[in-house]
């Protein structure tokens, strides 16, 4: 015998929008005012009153982001004790994961050594093995010093980065003074996607570069545009300009990836680093869930579900004719594949297609002198 009665349930589909960590920053450095306190900001606040009003590293970063970010900038800003230890930040990004989460942190204190850099791979390791967080680093460094010519920095640069592998990890010499802080804006700038290189030239030129004039070495030499152009090769992310073009720019965001990485441009990273979140929340809604199973149904269904994030990114737009794409490119059939290994344990590979990037642009001019018959 069975009692008459009604039972409802709501089902949470899961098909709401999530938080975007994209273009969120953190920036550590040294500072005499609100020692200690990891503060969120934002293009309303008084930097004067937060960081103190006399200039340092973490202060004019933190402007120049602002400036390069342009409309609904806003990050978190840590301000470490100048007596600080040398892994300190290294605690500051880990104890801010507990009120922050963000996609990339920019330390102002410049390196000059290899251990900082290590620590930052490091912490990438960590910080996604204990809170599934995928996060990049601008790590400031050294700029030229007194008496130190162009050839003399070049060469001690290139022992600092020389054997260490990270895509996650750029460097950013400080020679017109706030680089790393303007890097950074230019990667929270709204007026493009996550997937656009800051190398865009149509994005506008760098402003609030820390000098009105170009940087002289120790010997009083200008920098040279062959100076950059080695230092990026060096896998060190810096400005540049093009000659009877005005204003600077920027090279690319060069990362310590292997050669022949994947990731050797930011750009590259922060596409795979935003799917990887999408993703991941995706999966954790499914643990247990027997409606994700081995029958081609289920199979299909979320072949499907899983390629949501890549649907999502793969948006664009056309204006006037002219077709701004998305983040990715449209998932195809079979980007998505679901494997189970055994009764309790599947796996799901997923293909990220990447739009081209045209970095290197050659154009070649052909004359035509031929004869032509007059009317």
């Amino acid at each position: 015998m069975t009692w008459p009665n009604v039972t409802v349930n709501q089902i949470n589909q899961l098909l709401g929008e999530t938080n975007e960590v994209e273009r969120t920053v953190l920036f550590i450095g040294t500072g005499t005012v609100n020692v200690g306190k990891t503060l969120a900001v934002n293009a309303q606040s008084d930097f004067d009153a937060l960081l103190g009003e006399d200039e340092s590293p973490l202060k004019s970063d933190v402007l120049a982001a602002l400036a390069n970010a342009g409309q609904n900038w806003w990050g978190f800003v840590h301000v470490l004790a100048a007596e600080s230890a040398p892994d300190a930040w290294v605690d500051v990004v880990l104890a801010a994961q507990l009120s922050c989460s963000v996609e990339g942190v920019v330390l102002s204190d410049d390196i000059t050594a290899k251990t900082t850099i290590n620590q930052a791979v490091t912490l990438r390791a960590n910080l996604i093995a204990r809170f599934g967080r995928w996060v990049w680093f601008i790590l400031a460094v050294q700029g030229m010093q007194d008496e130190e010519g162009q050839a003399g920095y070049l060469t001690r640069l290139s022992t600092l980065q020389d054997g260490i592998a990270e895509k996650a990890v750029q460097l950013v010499p400080r020679l017109w003074g706030n680089e790393a802080g303007v890097l950074a804006g230019r990667l929270c700038s709204r007026a493009v996607t996550i997937a656009d290189s800051p190398a865009r030239v149509k994005t506008g030129a760098l402003i609030s570069m820390g000098s009105d004039e170009t940087p002289q070495d120790g010997m009083n030499v200008p920098l040279s545009l062959a100076t950059l152009q080695a230092l990026e090769a060096q896998r060190f992310s810096v400005p540049m300009w093009y000659p009877d073009y005005d204003g600077l720019y920027w090279s690319d965001g060069r990362t310590l990836d292997v050669e022949g990485g994947d990731y050797q441009s930011i750009e590259t990273l922060r596409i795979a680093d935003k799917a990887a979140r999408r993703v991941r929340l995706l999966a954790i809604a499914h643990i247990a869930d027997r409606s994700l199973n081995s029958t081609p149904s289920s199979i299909a269904a979320h072949e499907q579900l899983f390629a949501k994030p890549l649907r999502e990114m793969s948006v664009s737009s056309a204006i006037n004719g002219v077709t701004f794409p998305g983040e990715v490119k449209s998932p195809q059939d079979g980007d998505v594949s679901i494997v189970w290994k055994s009764k309790k344990a599947v796996e799901i590979y997923i293909v990220v297609r990447t739009y081209e990037v045209p970095l290197q642009i050659t154009i070649s001019l052909l004359l035509d002198a031929s004869l032509e018959a007059s009317a």
